[in-house]
């Protein structure tokens, strides 16, 4: 959803003149984040942004959600059965919820929900394909619903725990315009938004009726802060309590430790970095060039010189956190000469151009990206980088294929399944495949998704990440450890490897 000219602009002036500060984070019960992204749009049907789930994960519940563990417990629903062969899953929702504007939740709130997202609605934001094998949603009762399925889908109950799954209050959304709902989020989760100033920052406060219990903290303030070296100052300043992923750059971890106020949590994260090829035109068409530039590069000493060793090689476009990861894999490796052979055998020109485009605000991307560049050059090739608006890249020049050579891909897998990935990067049509179509690839990501054979889908999975792997369709580079910044009167918090911070239990001195 976009806000309408007149109505945004209203509320853009109305929000302005509330106070939203840069005061100091101690006050009581009050949490400050740092983030560094605006998701630009609250709807669960209108993102895909893991910056929009850091914050929205405390504003709406989904029928289930993913613990600090990653396992999946219950949400809204408080058990689940599979029904008819795996197509039709049957869930009891819980009883007594109310949404932040005082309507119930109940069974037509679900199937309102899962409506909207499959009708014309859906089709408007990137979430409805995950959802599109449920064909329907049918009331048994008050608190009982089945998702009707056109075929078993495995990873369907992940998929309920995050993003568009997300339950939407029916009346409030059908009586309300949609650039109104879109800016003032409502659902059943721990906090509820209280103002939104659009670049600046949230506000969030408790929700005493939630079903899960009061929170502990009184607010929560989300500052918008896309530069990094800004970012940490303010953590240093004590005016914010946690800086979230990605936003400190490597560079700036020995700073943070060495103030005695601060912490680094690392952790494990699903979050990957490619530079992904345009198949579709220039150089990079050529198999043998997109082979000749990974090997051009050596991916390893990167992680060492630039990341500090806080990430790890991939061999694939996923994590050791996926299903579907293979711990045999192995990269291309590190060889300029074989480079260099390759791209001779291709009839590449000494200088010829590669553009890669990348994340203006991604301040350790770009150190990676300047290594990488200069390991091109080393074989002959012109390589410059490109820096965008983040938004403007991720939804205007990669979905419409107009980036250079490479662009910057990153991608946190939320279902931890590699279908999630796979399916999004290379099946045709995609939004994050504008360039590539292969039948025969096409045929075994639609070949995975209905198994229930755990072992044998897993073996295919494996199997499309080595046939992507061998058309080179993007160069892997790591897998990033989530990096947060947290003042130490932060307590009880625990760092999710997702960015999908829930905030019930945390409290601060």
């Amino acid at each position: 959803m976009k806000l309408g000219k007149t109505r945004g602009a209203l509320l853009a002036a109305v929000l302005a003149a509330l106070p939203f500060g840069v005061m100091p984070a101690q006050a009581a019960g009050t949490l400050t984040i740092s983030s560094p992204q605006d998701p630009g749009s609250w709807d669960p049907i209108d993102t895909f942004l893991v910056n929009w789930s850091s914050v929205a994960t405390n504003i709406y519940d989904g029928l289930v959600y993913r613990g600090p563990d990653t396992k999946i417990v219950p949400g809204l629903a408080t058990e689940w059965e599979v029904l008819d062969e795996g197509k039709r899953i049957r869930f009891k929702l819980r009883e007594g919820v109310k949404f932040h504007n005082g309507e119930d939740f109940n069974a037509e709130a679900v199937k309102f929900t899962f409506d909207r997202l499959l009708g014309e609605e859906g089709k408007k934001g990137p979430q409805r394909s995950n959802y599109a094998v449920i064909e329907k949603v049918e009331i048994v009762d008050d608190f009982t619903v089945d998702l009707v399925l056109t075929q078993p889908d495995p990873v369907l109950i992940t998929k309920l725990a995050g993003y568009g799954a997300m339950i939407v209050p029916p009346k409030y959304v059908t009586e309300n315009e949609e650039d109104f709902v879109n800016a003032n989020p409502v659902g059943t989760g721990p906090f509820k938004m209280t103002s939104y100033e659009p670049k600046v920052g949230v506000k969030l406060e408790a929700f005493a009726d939630h079903w899960g219990g009061a929170p502990k903290l009184d607010a929560v303030e989300y500052r918008f802060i896309s530069e990094p070296a800004t970012a940490v100052a303010e953590l240093q300043a004590g005016r914010v309590d946690i800086v979230i992923p990605p936003t400190i750059p490597i560079s700036m971890v020995p700073t943070i430790e060495a103030d005695d106020k601060l912490e680094i949590v690392s952790v494990t994260s699903p979050t990957v970095y490619a530079l992904r090829f345009n198949t579709g035109n220039g150089i990079t068409a050529d198999e043998r060039v997109r082979k000749a530039m990974i090997m051009a590069v050596d991916r390893k000493a990167i992680i060492d010189a630039v990341l500090g060793g806080q990430a790890k090689q991939i061999a694939s476009f996923q994590s050791e956190l996926s299903f579907g990861y293979d711990p045999e894999m192995e990269p291309l490796p590190f060889d300029q000469a074989k480079a260099k052979e390759l791209l001779k055998e291709a009839g590449v020109a000494a200088g010829a151009p590669v553009q890669i485009d990348i994340r203006g605000n991604d301040a350790t991307f770009g150190e990676v990206t300047q290594a990488v560049a200069s390991y091109l050059q080393m074989v002959g090739l012109n390589a410059t980088i490109k820096p965008y608006e983040t938004n403007v890249l991720l939804n205007d020049i990669i979905p419409q294929g107009k980036t250079g050579e490479m662009f910057q891909q990153s991608w946190g897998g939320w279902t931890l399944d590699y279908d999630n990935t796979a399916y999004l990067m290379y099946h045709t049509g995609e939004r994050w495949n504008p360039y590539d179509s292969d039948k025969e690839l096409d045929a075994l990501l639609e070949s995975q998704r209905p198994m229930i054979d755990v072992d044998a889908r897993e073996k295919m999975l494996q199997e499309i990440a080595a046939y992507a792997a061998d058309r080179a369709l993007e160069m892997p580079l790591y897998n990033l450890n989530a990096l947060y910044g947290v003042n130490k009167r932060v307590k009880n918090f625990i760092a999710p490897p997702d960015s999908r911070m829930r905030l019930n239990e945390v409290e601060v001195e």
